[in-house]
């Protein structure tokens, strides 16, 4: 079945070590697989092989990705770019950002007022504030309904 190239475990008892701990993408379980030393051709055969019996997904990955991040107070920005950069096609980051049914401006008002007490007396701390938001991946939009709305009462008030 496969060869033993990378001491006496086998691609896939490397796979499942990783997947054991946390969700990975195809991508990087073949990245994290070849630095073991496995072939190329062992390693696609036993990513088809585990995707088939559902215990690696891109799409379960996605959505694990996608909550892990929220809980972080990041944006959708950062979260895609990071998304794609962990070998995700673009398709799946938008079914993942499609099902997960955010509210981005409410995110960026809990991230903006966990962090700072109020909006800033200065254009020099409102600007601090700004590049915060950005720096979390949050977009143009988000960031300005954030920084009018982030310490008031209600969110949706305004």
């Amino acid at each position: 079945m496969f060869e033993r190239s990378a001491g006496d475990s086998t691609p896939r008892d490397d796979a499942l070590r990783l997947l054991a701990r946390r969700e990975y993408s195809r991508a990087e379980l073949a990245e994290r697989l070849a630095a073991k030393g496995h072939s190329q051709a062992d390693i696609g055969e036993c990513l088809d092989e585990l995707a088939a019996q559902g215990l690696q997904s891109d799409t379960r990955f996605a959505e694990s990705f996608l909550r892990s991040r929220l809980f972080r107070g990041q944006g959708p920005v950062k979260i895609r770019l990071e998304m794609e950069r962990r070998g995700l096609d673009p398709e799946e980051v938008r079914e993942a950002f499609a099902a997960g049914e955010v509210d981005w401006q409410a995110l960026a008002c809990e991230t903006l007022s966990r962090r700072f007490p109020g909006p800033g007396d200065s254009p020099r701390e409102r600007a601090r504030r700004e590049r915060f938001l950005a720096g979390r991946g949050f977009d143009f939009d988000q960031v300005r309904y954030a920084l009018t709305h982030a310490w008031s009462a209600d969110p949706d008030d305004a």
